[in-house]
């Protein structure tokens, strides 16, 4: 049930932060960790959805030289206009590929706890409260992550970027 109820939308993160090649193997490795971690689930919670997250990021921090290394590389390709006529013709193509070059640029640059934050907020509309229970961290301490990226990206981006990462 958990599984059914989550898999497509811990995929759809997975996607965006290391790219679509990896992300069938590591959504379904952060259920198999939920599996094997059952007995640490705080019942007390209603929803698996921050527990699951959590999981998904600790498993992403193990490919970070891989989300940095797609940041890296969207950040060298052509301008968003070029990218946008492919990007039409090609479906299903998840947010992390259509990422500016600057905004990859920018999500390179930053800490690991802060892009953890922001992309929680930002591509998993995790509420602060979420984020802070998925990584274990003073729901505080994601505000000033949060923050901190937002003020990184916009110094790096101009105000657009402020547009772009506030979904949250």
């Amino acid at each position: 049930m958990i599984f059914d109820r989550y898999y497509a939308a811990i995929h759809r993160y997975v996607a965006a932060r290391l790219g679509t090649a990896v992300a069938d193997d590591v959504a379904a490795e952060t259920f198999l960790a939920a599996f094997d971690q059952r007995d640490r689930y705080d019942l007390a919670r209603p929803e698996a959805r921050a527990w699951l997250y959590g999981i998904a990021t600790n498993l992403i921090g193990r490919h970070r030289r891989g989300e940095i290394r797609l940041y890296r590389a969207i950040s060298r390709s052509a301008p968003r206009e070029e990218l946008a006529d492919h990007a039409d013709r090609v479906a299903g193509r998840v947010a992390a590929e259509r990422l500016s070059p600057e905004l990859a640029r920018g999500l390179a640059a930053l800490a690991k706890g802060d892009r953890d934050a922001l992309l929680l907020v930002a591509c998993a509309q995790l509420s602060y409260a979420e984020v802070a229970h998925a990584l274990d961290i003073p729901a505080g301490t994601v505000g000033s992550r949060v923050n901190r990226a937002r003020r990184k990206l916009r110094t790096t981006l101009g105000p657009t970027a402020e547009e772009i990462m506030s979904h949250g």
